[in-house]
């Protein structure tokens, strides 16, 4: 499979919230508006990224009793630098997010990749899986985001768009999140098999 292909797949085919459905658990919390979704997105994208780059360089070097536990401190020494940074960097997006960033370490998304992929590849395909899954990740957390904000505040990317009197508080809340999650895996679905 060459490295588009392989881009290609982690944005469509095996979209890792809207066909996957994996890493359930930032995407409905976190995507409360459009920047708190595309930042979780990068966020994780980074991770990912640069956990299947390591773990495809030290995947012969690792016994197989100790393969887990040495990829979680992979992800987990990648995710402390992550934090340390994004506190340097962008405390507000840090402060928004909260505890929502230490716990890519246990993102499903992340070992799984490293696991069906790093793991059985070289490099450069590896890091292409990365950015393909990362991309389908923060897409599909940007679009939940945008779809909330705008149906629950009428603002998108925090711009206004709609009056002061529009909005359903519902959206930008817990059932808002399952609601559009729900609703654009449906669409997602229904244009799959038109195909």
């Amino acid at each position: 499979m060459n490295n588009f292909k392989i881009l290609l797949n982690g944005i469509i085919k095996e979209n890792p919230t809207l066909v996957l459905m994996l890493g359930m658990c930032p995407t409905l919390a976190t995507t409360s508006n459009a920047i708190n979704g595309m930042s979780m997105g990068i966020a994780t994208m980074f991770v990912l990224i640069l956990s299947n780059l390591i773990i495809s360089l030290i995947k012969n070097l690792v016994p197989d009793m100790v393969r887990i536990p040495c990829y979680i401190v992979v992800i987990a020494t990648l995710v402390t630098i992550l934090q340390m940074l994004m506190q340097a960097y962008v405390p507000d997006i840090y402060n928004t997010l909260g505890l929502f960033i230490p716990l890519i370490v246990v993102n499903c998304i992340i070992l799984g990749r490293a696991e069906a992929f790093a793991a059985k590849n070289n490099p450069i395909a590896s890091i292409f899986d990365g950015i393909g899954i990362g991309l389908g990740f923060t897409l599909a957390l940007t679009l939940i985001g945008a779809i909330r904000e705008f149906l629950g505040t009428g603002h998108l990317f925090s711009i206004k768009i709609q009056g002061e009197d529009y909005g359903m508080l519902m959206f930008v809340l817990a059932p808002g999140a399952f609601l559009t999650l729900g609703y654009v895996i449906a669409i997602v679905n229904k244009l799959k098999k038109e195909e």
